[in-house]
């Protein structure tokens, strides 16, 4: 994983299956490619940039067209999307079409920022409402609460 320090999991095995513990969601999920992308995201996103637990939403659902789709993760402020991640496995390529998807989501939540990760390459935008486009970012910025 490409991220800024090793993080410590809860893991915990049941007969062949891992599990891994979900602080956000308070429970054990299978351990998968995908879930360990998204427990390292969570631990950047409260560890390093200051984001608050209790604002990261997880697995969330979003309804487009009419079809029920996740978001995987979603931090809200003041109950309102802030930011959106999409994780993938590591072994899965970053392409237009992992972008169209989280732009799909964001089109019914509005949030004015997006990640797209697979845990090696890292993607952070912020959104133009006004051109109806994202622009590209080095980073994601610090968590602040607004009042």
């Amino acid at each position: 994983m490409n991220f800024p320090e090793k993080y410590q999991f809860r893991l915990k095995q049941s007969e062949d299956v891992v599990y891994i513990f979900c602080q956000i969601r308070k429970k054990w999920l299978q351990l998968t490619p995908e879930e360990w992308v998204r427990q390292h995201v969570v631990e950047f996103l409260i560890r390093h940039k200051s984001y608050s637990k209790s604002a990261i939403n997880s697995e969330v659902i979003v309804e487009i067209n009419g079809m029920k789709k996740r978001a995987d993760l979603i931090v809200f402020q003041k109950d309102k999307p802030f930011l959106i991640v999409e994780c993938k496995a590591p072994g899965v390529e970053i392409d237009e079409q992992t972008f169209d998807q989280i732009a799909r989501y964001n089109m019914q939540l509005n949030a004015d920022y997006l990640m797209v990760t697979n845990g090696l390459k890292h993607y952070y935008c912020q959104m133009d409402f006004v051109n109806e486009r994202y622009n590209f970012m080095k980073e994601l910025p610090a968590f602040e609460i607004k009042t």
